[in-house]
C-alpha cells in the first residue's frame, strides 16, 4: 500500500482535508477547512474538494478518498439528510473523477470513522468483529470484521422498546432531556446489550465529542463485551477516507 494518501470529510457545516501518513495514521502538514457551499449541491461541494486538494498540494498519483455523511450504494446516495436534497440518485463513480480529474473512493462517514479506529486507533490489531459507534446528535454506525467493512450499517435506527434507538439514547437525547450520566447509562445499557445480542461482536467502540468524557459512563455499563472509547475522535473521518482511498486504488 502506498505510504500517503489524501482524506476529505464532507459535513454539512464544512468541508475538512488533510494529507494523511498511512504508517501511522497521522496528519500530514495542516488539515484545511473551507465552509460548505450553499447550497450544497453535489457539483458545488465537489468544486470545494478540488479546491482542497489543491490547498494541500496533492499530486495526481496521490489516493483520495471521500467521506460523506449518507449511505453509498454501488456509488449511488439513495438519500441525504445534511446536503442538498440533490445528492439523492447521484453517482459519486462518476462525479467525483471528473471534477478532481483523478480516481476518488466515496464512503460514508461512519464508515470512514470506523476503518480509522480499526486500522489506527482503538481497535488496532483486535480479530473479529469490531463495532464502532459515534454518539452524536444521532448514533452511527460502522462494523468491521477482520478487517473488512460492512458498509452502510444504520444501528442507530434499530428500533429498540418501541424507539427508534438513536431517539433515546444518542448524546444528542442525553443534552436535550438534560439527563444525568446514570440515567443516560442505563439507556445506553439498553441499546449496546442488544446491539451485542444481535451481532456478538468481539469489541466495542465508542466514538462522538462526549466520548471524551467516556469515564462518566463506560464504567457503568455492564456488557460481555468490552467496551472502549475511540482514539482519533474529529480526524477519524479523514485518515478512515485515506486509508481506504489507498486499499481500493493500491497499483
Amino acid at each position: 500500500m502506498t505510504s500517503v494518501a489524501c482524506g476529505i470529510d464532507i459535513g454539512g457545516s464544512g468541508i475538512k482535508g488533510a494529507r494523511v501518513d498511512l504508517d501511522t495514521g497521522e496528519f500530514i502538514g495542516d488539515r484545511i477547512r473551507i465552509v460548505t457551499p450553499q447550497p450544497s449541491t453535489p457539483e458545488a461541494v465537489a468544486d470545494v474538494c478540488l479546491q482542497v486538494l489543491d490547498g494541500l498540494g496533492v499530486s495526481s498519483n496521490v489516493p483520495v478518498g471521500v467521506a460523506l455523511p449518507a449511505p453509498i450504494v454501488h456509488g449511488r446516495v439513495p438519500f441525504m439528510a445534511n446536503l442538498d436534497a440533490s445528492w439523492v440518485g447521484v453517482d459519486l463513480n462518476e462525479l467525483m473523477p471528473v471534477r478532481l480529474g483523478r480516481p476518488v473512493t466515496a464512503l460514508n462517514d461512519a464508515d470512514a470513522a470506523g476503518l480509522a479506529e480499526v486500522a489506527f486507533g482503538a481497535a488496532k490489531g483486535v480479530a473479529g468483529t469490531v463495532i464502532v459507534t459515534t454518539l452524536g446528535t444521532g448514533i452511527g454506525s460502522a462494523i468491521v470484521v477482520n478487517g473488512v467493512l460492512v458498509p452502510n450499517t444504520e444501528l442507530g435506527h434499530l428500533e429498540i422498546d418501541g424507539y427508534d434507538a438513536e431517539k433515546r439514547a444518542s448524546s444528542g437525547q442525553k443534552e436535550q432531556q438534560d439527563l444525568s450520566w446514570k440515567k443516560w447509562a442505563k439507556r445506553l445499557q439498553r441499546y449496546y446489550s442488544h446491539v451485542e445480542m444481535l451481532f456478538s461482536p468481539d469489541l466495542f467502540v465508542v466514538g462522538g465529542g462526549v466520548s471524551k468524557k467516556h469515564e462518566k459512563f463506560l464504567p457503568r455499563l455492564d456488557l460481555k463485551t468490552p467496551i472502549v472509547p475511540a482514539q482519533l475522535l474529529n480526524t477519524a473521518g479523514i485518515v478512515g477516507a485515506a486509508y481506504q482511498a489507498a486499499r481500493e486504488q493500491r497499483e
